[in-house]
């Protein structure tokens, strides 16, 4: 099948930081470095051929037992394409960190925070990083 437009013009802009990516029946996926989610993620936003300027969704998901142990799933959406993108970002126990996408969208905000307080994942440079669930 054909790589979708949005994968291809990650692939072309960020070759050195997509880990791999998946297109089937209009479900895209790119795995990406954690160090350069932020760079990603605005060129996601801000590039004319794409405009993911809806982050619909951020969740984590746990391989307990394997390394890297988390991957941080950020689901976004284009407004203006109808078009939806999964990135993805592996983050290890030893580093349980990645940079907070809040400068991008500042919608990741209490999303981030339900990470944190479920999963132990630090977001970077989230202005008010603390418990929101859990006591």
């Amino acid at each position: 099948m054909d790589t979708s437009v949005t994968l291809k013009r990650l692939t072309e802009r960020f070759s050195g930081s997509i880990l791999e990516t998946h297109s089937h029946r209009g479900d895209d996926t790119a795995v990406v470095k954690k160090e350069d989610i932020l760079d990603v993620c605005t060129f996601l936003r801000d590039d004319e051929a794409l405009l993911y300027n809806f982050m619909m969704d951020l969740t984590a998901v746990d391989y307990m037992g394997k390394e890297p142990r988390f991957e941080v799933v950020y689901h976004l959406y284009s407004l203006k394409y109808n078009r939806r993108v999964r990135i993805k970002a592996r983050v290890s126990e030893s580093d349980c960190s990645i940079d907070s996408v809040i400068p991008v969208w500042i919608g990741a905000d209490w999303f981030e925070r339900e990470a944190f307080d479920l999963y132990g994942i630090t977001f970077k440079g989230h202005p008010e990083l603390r418990s929101i669930l859990l006591y």
